[in-house]
């Protein structure tokens, strides 16, 4: 299969977000007196969105909704601040990027950030590159693994689904590719585990950004 596009996952794909999410989490918990969480465990509460993320790190008897949003105000508050501390590209990325838009591969980005969010990181680091769509959460773009916001980008630029190659790190990308009839490349640099990306439908794994060149 010839593929003519790489819609890429954000978070613990191609940037390093980990320590900047954390520390912004950690201080909106600590705001309003609830426990912080060691850097390492962010790896499973990240990739499902704001609220799924908030709710993770409250303790269970503490996720009502009214708390919930109140712990999300402050996150984007937090986080606003302090996204741009620690956050960088994985090593191999800017090279990956440079190749395939050398080989003039479109590159898109889908992302479960909130939509600002998404457009200000990518901006910030990966500006050097064009991406032909950039896309996070939004009223009109469901999380992932909704396959919507996949296919609708697949569409807006005239392309089949199938001729596109997904670039991700967890569960929820894999099942949105798959879902979006995408094929799907599970990363081994990011925040999940090899197999949760196999249990989850990875058809290819990588374990370096330059693989990604062998499959275009």
């Amino acid at each position: 299969m010839k593929f003519k596009a790489v819609l890429f996952d954000l978070d613990g794909t191609l940037l390093n977000t980990l320590d900047d999410l954390a520390d912004s989490m950690n201080a909106s918990l600590k705001r309003f007196g609830f426990p912080p969480h060691p850097v390492d465990s962010y790896r499973y509460m990240i990739g499902d969105g704001l609220v799924n993320l908030v709710s993770r790190a409250l303790p269970e008897h503490d996720r009502e909704v009214a708390t919930i949003n109140q712990i999300a105000t402050a996150e984007r508050e937090e986080y606003g601040r302090n996204w741009a501390n620690k956050t960088h590209p994985y090593d191999g990325v800017p090279e990956l990027l440079d190749a395939l838009q050398g080989r003039r591969i479109v590159t898109c980005v889908l992302s479960n950030k909130p939509d600002d969010f998404t457009h200000v990181i990518v901006q910030k680091f990966l500006s050097k590159w064009k991406f032909a769509m950039v896309r996070g959460q939004n009223k009109d773009t469901p999380i992932k693994p909704n396959p919507s916001g996949a296919v609708q980008i697949a569409v807006e630029l005239g392309l089949s689904a199938t001729e596109f190659l997904y670039v991700g790190d967890s569960n929820t990308d894999m099942e949105t590719a798959n879902a979006a009839g995408m094929f799907p490349v599970g990363v081994l640099w990011g925040f999940r585990s090899k197999d949760e990306l196999i249990k989850a439908g990875a058809k290819a794994l990588i374990e370096q950004p330059s693989d990604l060149l062998s499959l275009v």
